[in-house]
């Protein structure tokens, strides 16, 4: 089509635009330059291109002398459809591009409505890239819906059906031009009526509706001729034009495409697009001298930046032979030293292979000992449930008491261990310091029941509601001490007290104190307690414990950046105080907060896998599984696995890691390469630390560390099997 159609299309977008300008923005607008501008669009609506293209230059050169985005953007849309008009295309386009750049600046999403839509005019009717238009169109109902300005969205619906309608996809053209009939009555106005009337005409002729399209057509040229802007009557007399011809009515065709011609005539002539020219001549002049400023200013730069860097290449001169003379001095420092260090070296190396030694070990050990816990600490709830009447037998009881001390003694030094490594990483979770205390509390209470103690809570109402900081090791480190307390403490009272001392920021700093009224501690053993595996005052009653967890409790605080002070007399009682500093911080705490994952538990019945070489184990878990209502299959080895999963599907698999013939991770990557997505989750008496990263890349979704409590693991079950279902 001819490049005059356009003129409707911009005058939309420019027309809705001088409004945007005038509606709330987030624009500081200069008035002079605003009515500059005003000014300018007056002049092209009224096709005077020469004079809007001077205004639009004066408005532009003011608008960048303050810095002021929106009318910087405003300026250049205006020469950019100047430029349109004169057929001066990739000008056009570059302009246009030029605002959209400032008008990203900006707030105003009018402004990046109207000026997404003219782009889309430039590529669809201007370059026939009609991809990339109709991408530019979208673009710009996204912000008119944003904005809520549906009559914005009727205009560029108009210029959608009209550009598919240019590439006779009819089809998909019609599909806009629908919604556009729809809402004719509420949006359109006189240039828009003509527009819509040639496009249905277009349409009724493509689908031989010749009588409809005629209608249409003559509809869309008497409401032209009504309007003051003629260039839609121009595009509907050629439109016509072609339709009549189609149907063999030569005569009248070439009477509208006289009409059509006589139009464009009228609204152009040439010595206002010679003058015009000239002044986008003058245009271009200015952002040249804009480009050459900028090059002139990097000039300066360069020369202010070429003087430093002889400064510097002297200062480098005079230091490098500084250097030198220390150097020399060195060298025959680091010759005496050499043999020193090489011995340094060797005891390092010795070092560093004992301490993986003991890693190695420790995890060994850990290991093997969990296994059999694991079918102790089962076998024994299995007895206590199906039993009723051996229930409270003393024996059964003080079984399950040995088997979840000795995973205790394991567990700690675990702990210590990690500690020593650095192993250990804070995390920042939001918890209410309060609920911690008393959950400790109510978990320890069996505890002050057996040597009938109470335990009291006080907390400094002034401390926030919510505090962000590694609750668990917090929680670790107070029930280490409040349990030291309880056992150590008969007929008594154990306090628990936390106070806010200052608060610096976001940080705010809690100063703990748990005290006892027990036994005390002697000065001579207090430098002692804190050493690993160390138990001071014990006597023939024998007290519980490791000796680790006071260990544990300094090394913890030293990750937390604070020290634990004693404070204890024999007979009379022991205190212990430590500072901890949390963050306060509303905002986090809610992003936090979103992102738990909500437990997803099921009443449904789902068949699972379990694949586990230990005949207890498997009667153990199997136990477990199928009291939760679930079914359960066990297989011995990862072979056995492969071949049950190529004829049967399950919902889950619990897969052991230490197996023999072929190990956990093994299975599960050939269970991925056969395409079975069934989650996978590593049943284990490894430590989580020491398999994450390979459990993670042989394509296992969870791990579950043996022993563990029966919820934790039907929790994951769920979560992971709704989680695959519900992609």
């Amino acid at each position: 089509m001819p490049q005059i159609r356009i003129f409707l299309l911009l005058f939309f977008g420019l027309n809705c635009y001088d409004s945007s300008a005038v509606s709330p923005s987030k624009c500081n607008e200069d008035k002079k330059i605003d009515k500059l501008v005003k000014k300018a669009l007056l002049n092209f609506r009224e096709s005077n291109f020469e004079k809007s293209l001077v205004i639009s230059r004066n408005a532009l050169n003011a608008a960048t002398a303050i810095k002021d985005y929106c009318l910087i953007s405003r300026s250049y849309n205006i020469i950019a459809a100047n430029f349109n008009e004169l057929s001066d295309i990739d000008k056009a386009i570059f302009f246009y591009k030029k605002a959209l750049y400032y008008a990203d600046k900006t707030d105003n999403d009018s402004l990046k409505c109207n000026l997404y839509n003219n782009l889309g005019n430039m590529y669809c009717f201007e370059k026939k890239q009609f991809d990339v238009g109709i991408r530019y169109y979208k673009k710009s109902v996204a912000y008119s819906l944003k904005i809520n300005d549906l009559k914005e969205v009727y205009f560029t619906n108009v210029n959608i059906a009209w550009a598919y309608f240019d590439i006779k996809n009819y089809r998909q053209g019609y599909l806009f031009l629908k919604y556009v009939n729809s809402t004719k009555k509420k949006y359109s106005d006189g240039s828009t009526e003509v527009i819509v009337d040639m496009l249905n005409g277009i349409y009724a002729s493509s689908q031989n509706d010749d009588k409809a399209a005629n209608a249409h057509f003559l509809s869309a040229i008497e409401s032209g001729k009504r309007c003051q802007e003629k260039t839609d009557l121009s595009n509907a007399y050629l439109e016509y034009s072609k339709f009549l011809n189609k149907i063999n009515k030569h005569k009248e065709a070439y009477d509208a495409l006289v009409n059509h011609y006589n139009l464009l005539e009228e609204l152009y002539n040439v010595r206002k697009l010679k003058k015009a020219s000239l002044a986008g001549v003058s245009l271009e002049l200015d952002e040249y001298k804009r480009q050459i400023d900028k090059v002139e200013g990097e000039k300066v730069e360069q020369s202010q930046s070429l003087r430093k860097s002889k400064i510097i290449v002297i200062l480098f001169v005079l230091i490098s032979l500084i250097l030198l003379i220390l150097i020399i001095t060195l060298i025959k420092n680091i010759r005496f030293k050499k043999k020193h260090n090489l011995e340094l070296l060797e005891a390092k190396e010795i070092a560093e292979e004992a301490s993986l030694l003991k890693t190695q070990f420790i995890s060994t050990i850990s290991h093997e000992l969990r296994t059999p816990l694991y079918g102790v600490v089962g076998i024994t709830n299995m007895l206590l449930e199906e039993h009723k009447e051996i229930s409270r037998s003393q024996h059964l009881s003080s079984l399950k008491f040995s088997a979840r001390y000795l995973l205790s003694l394991v567990n700690d030094i675990l702990q210590i261990n990690k500690i020593e490594e650095n192993k250990i990483v804070l995390e920042n979770l939001t918890f209410n310091i309060s609920d911690e205390i008393t959950v400790i509390k109510n978990s320890l209470s069996f505890l002050s029941q057996k040597n009938n103690n109470r335990i009291s809570i006080d907390i400094d109402p002034e401390i926030p509601e919510y505090l962000i900081g590694d609750k668990l090791r917090l929680a670790q480190i107070l029930m280490n001490l409040v349990s030291n307390a309880l056992k150590f403490t008969k007929d008594g009272q154990v306090e628990i007290i936390v106070n806010l001392s200052k608060v610096e920021g976001k940080l705010y700093y809690l100063d703990f104190l748990i005290k006892d009224n027990g036994v005390g501690i002697a000065v001579v053993d207090q430098s002692k307690i804190f050493e690993k595996f160390v138990q001071v005052g014990r006597k023939d009653e024998d007290y519980q414990g490791t000796g680790l967890g006071l260990s544990i409790v300094k090394r913890l605080l030293g990750l937390f950046g604070s020290t634990i002070t004693l404070d204890s007399d024999l007979g009379k009682g022991t205190s212990f105080s430590f500072t901890i500093a949390f963050e306060h911080d509303l905002a986090k705490t809610k992003s936090i907060i979103d992102e738990i994952e909500v437990d997803l538990t099921s009443s449904e019945i789902y068949k699972i896998l379990v694949v586990e070489d230990n005949l207890i184990n498997q009667l153990v878990t199997k136990k477990i599984i199928e009291k939760n209502n679930y079914t359960c299959k066990v297989v011995d080895d990862g072979y056995e696995a492969l071949k049950i999963l190529e004829n049967e599907e399950f919902d889950l698999i619990l897969m052991d890691i230490n197996m023999p013939l072929i190990n956990g991770f093994e299975t599960t990557k050939r269970i991925r390469l056969l395409g079975i997505e069934t989650p996978i989750v590593a049943l284990t008496a490894f430590d989580k630390d020491e398999i994450t990263d390979e459990a993670i890349s042989s394509g296992m979704n969870d791990i579950i560390i043996k022993p563990f409590e029966p919820v934790k693991l039907f929790k994951i079950i769920n979560f992971l099997i709704n989680e695959k279902n519900a992609v």
